[in-house]
C-alpha cells in the first residue's frame, strides 16, 4: 500500500496539528478540563504530560481519551501521516508521563506495547474513535500504542 499522505501534505498536516494542540492542551489545563475538552465530532480528549526527549522541556499533549481497566492508553496515529508524532519520541525516551483527563489524572508510566499487545486492544481502541481504523489504513507504519499503568 502506498502511503495517503505525501511528504509536503505530511508537513503541513503536522504543522497545524502542533499548534492546534498546544493551544488545545494549555486551554484545557487552564480550565482544569472545562474548555477544549473534547476533539472535532465530541469525542473526550486527555492531556498528556511529558518531558521531551532532548530538550527535556515540559510538554502537554492533547489525545483521545482511551482506555482499558482504568489504564489510559496513548495512540500514536497522528492521523494517518507516514511518520510517528514527535510526541511519541518523548514517551519512549522518558516513560513517566501525567495525565489529565476526565477519570484518570495522576502520574504513570507508558509501557509500548508489542504489535500483538496492539492488535489485541484494536477494537477496544477503535470503540473510543473510529477514525484510529482509517488512519491504520492510510499509512504503511504500524501505529505505535502505549498503556499506561499508575506508577
Amino acid at each position: 500500500m502506498a502511503e495517503k499522505y505525501t511528504p509536503e501534505q505530511a508537513k503541513f498536516a503536522k504543522s497545524l496539528i502542533k499548534y492546534f494542540s498546544r493551544l488545545q492542551a494549555r486551554i484545557f489545563i487552564l480550565t482544569k478540563g472545562k474548555f477544549f475538552n473534547t476533539w472535532p465530532g465530541g469525542y473526550p480528549v486527555m492531556i498528556v504530560e511529558t518531558k521531551g526527549a532532548k530538550s527535556n522541556k515540559k510538554r502537554l499533549i492533547p489525545l483521545i481519551y482511551v482506555y482499558k481497566n482504568e489504564n489510559p492508553i496513548l495512540v500514536a496515529s497522528l492521523g494517518g501521516m507516514p511518520k510517528n508524532p514527535s510526541w511519541f519520541y518523548n514517551v519512549k525516551a522518558n516513560p513517566k508521563v501525567k495525565i489529565y483527563s476526565p477519570k484518570h489524572n495522576g502520574d504513570y508510566e507508558a509501557v509500548l506495547l508489542s504489535n500483538e499487545e496492539r492488535d489485541s486492544l484494536w477494537d477496544t481502541i477503535c470503540s473510543f474513535y473510529p477514525s484510529y481504523q482509517e488512519y491504520k489504513e492510510n499509512t504503511d507504519r504500524e501505529i505505535p500504542v502505549f498503556k499506561c499503568v499508575p506508577s
